[in-house]
């Protein structure tokens, strides 16, 4: 991973963080936001009655300030910039409520469009539950496909960094017994590709190296334990081969994470979500990031999930949402800047 950016945050533009579950942790780490040194100004989407009781909870002193997208200006040190979405019913700490559910989703909405439309440079989420919004009944399955058909992008990727991994997949929140019909050409390849575009374009990386994954087993054991590495995953990188893409693989899961194999990568394509993901955060829980590729803007999030039961009791911590703001000013700024593109 690239290092931090070092410079004033006086010209960068803003990044939008939205405070996910209300009922979770999201609120409280925005609020400790304020007590971290952080590469660019943050806007925070959510009520902001609701940041002021987390704050009093937490004993944290903090001015909230209404953020004017029409007279945009940087919140000075302890005050929060806040662009206030009303909650629909009152929250209490660790009590779930699927009456907010549709308040979670406007706050990613504005987020989403206001990013797009170039009011913020990037946005960063705190986690939401995809549970009560499913009981609220709207269909929810996560960040990565809402924010694809909020920007109207027919295939994203995601892909979590952490512990010097970068680690993508080719499925993501898919029942386990659904993932094979899913592994199909178009998907790697797809896949592949958005993947190697984004490590040019925002990571810098000139000529990114793969390590792709196989589904099965010992990578199929040449067919004995499945075929899909000789009939869809092998092919697939033979094709992208031949475009120029600097595949390896299909490896064995099981092995494909060793040290000395991933000092020569740039990054893993794992098949499905916990393939890839258990190694990943072992080496970085607390501190890794997650990072929606092929969107038209840069979307970065925490590595964890809502944490009912810590909301309120000043026991969260923020380094992932932290990480997650510091990565997504890199990757902005990396978009900003005049970059060479994608080999096709």
């Amino acid at each position: 991973m690239s290092s931090k950016i070092k410079r004033s945050t006086a010209t960068i533009p803003a990044i939008a963080v939205t405070a996910g579950e209300p009922a979770g942790i999201g609120p409280d780490l925005c609020i400790q936001l304020t007590r971290e040194p952080l590469p660019a100004p943050i806007v925070v989407i959510a009520d902001r009655e609701l940041l002021a009781q987390r704050a009093a909870a937490l004993g944290i002193a903090v001015e909230i300030v209404n953020f004017d997208a029409e007279r945009p200006s940087a919140a000075r040190p302890g005050q929060l910039a806040v662009w206030h979405v009303p909650l629909a019913a009152p929250v209490r700490a660790g009590a779930l409520d699927p009456a907010n559910s549709r308040y979670v989703l406007r706050t990613l909405e504005i987020a989403a469009d206001a990013t797009q439309q170039g009011t913020f440079s990037a946005m960063a989420t705190a986690p939401v539950h995809k549970g009560v919004i499913n009981d609220a009944g709207i269909a929810f399955t996560g960040h990565t496909e809402f924010l694809a058909e909020r920007t109207g992008t027919p295939r994203v990727v995601m892909m979590l960094i952490g512990g010097g991994m970068r680690v993508a997949l080719a499925t993501t929140h898919l029942a386990l017994r659904d993932v094979p019909a899913a592994i199909t050409r178009p998907c790697i390849e797809e896949t592949l590709a958005i993947l190697r575009a984004d490590l040019i374009a925002r990571f810098g990386i000139p000529r990114p190296r793969v390590l792709v994954a196989g589904l099965n087993p010992h990578a199929g054991e040449s067919g004995h334990l499945g075929r899909e590495e000789l009939d869809i995953i092998g092919p697939a990188l033979e094709a992208l081969r031949a475009q120029g893409h600097d595949v390896v693989g299909p490896l064995p899961a099981d092995t494909l994470f060793h040290p000395d194999r991933l000092r020569e990568a740039d990054a893993v394509l794992a098949m499905y979500h916990d393939q890839g993901l258990p190694v990943l955060k072992h080496a970085s829980f607390g501190s890794g990031v997650n990072v929606t590729l092929g969107l038209p803007i840069v979307r970065t999030s925490v590595d964890h999930g809502t944490a009912l039961d810590l909301a309120g009791t000043g026991r969260a911590e923020a380094g992932s949402l932290v990480a997650a703001i510091e990565l997504a000013e890199q990757l902005a700024s990396h978009a900003r800047a005049p970059h060479p593109s994608a080999v096709k």
